[in-house]
Formats: C-alpha cells, sequence, structure tokens
C-alpha cells in the first residue's frame, strides 16, 4: 500500500477553478470504479489551503491516477495558477483504520 498526502495553497483568485478541476478527477475515478484507489480532497477554512490524501493498493494504481487526462489537466492548470504554496508531497504509513479501504 502506499499513502500520499499533498498540501498546497492556491491563489484566492484560482481557488474555485481548483475545485472544479479536482471535481473533474473524482469524477472520472468514479466512472472507472477502482477499490484499489481511494483518493479524497478537502479545503481548509480559508478556502485556499487543499489537502489530497491518496491511498492506493499499487504502485500501478498510482499510475492509472497519473494517466488520468482530467488529472494531468488538474495538475497542469495548478502549476500554471502560480500557488501561494507550491504542492508539498509527503508519503504516509498507516496505523488504523475505521473502514477497509481495499475492501
Amino acid at each position: 500500500m502506499k499513502i500520499v498526502k499533498v498540501t498546497y495553497t492556491a491563489t484566492a483568485e484560482y481557488s474555485e477553478q481548483n475545485k472544479e478541476n479536482i471535481r473533474a478527477v473524482m469524477n472520472d475515478l468514479q466512472k472507472l470504479n477502482k477499490q484499489e484507489i481511494n483518493y479524497n480532497t478537502c479545503v481548509c477554512a480559508d478556502g485556499k489551503t487543499f489537502i489530497h490524501t491518496a491511498f492506493f493498493k499499487t504502485n500501478e494504481d498510482e499510475k492509472i491516477l497519473f494517466d488520468l487526462p482530467s488529472f494531468q489537466h488538474f495538475q497542469q492548470q495548478l502549476k500554471a495558477s502560480g500557488p501561494e504554496v507550491p504542492p508539498k508531497q509527503e508519503l504516509l504509513s498507516l496505523v488504523g483504520s475505521s473502514k477497509d479501504i481495499f475492501r
């Protein structure tokens, strides 16, 4: 299992567009219905700091996300927007979960 957390702060002007781009990615992931990918995004109270957490059963599952055109578009647009705080990636280790993540 691989768990990735990415945190960044978009500009206030770009925040809504970022949310739309994220929703497009989530839409595509829902259509794929891959139980081996659990990907979530939250926005903080400031409305512009985003936290993405992704749980992948295998490295190949991570590649499925990276290969999605909507995910590539999301990344390109975010980079071009000039975030206030650039994305920072952290690898995490699972201690416990209230649900079986990969059923």
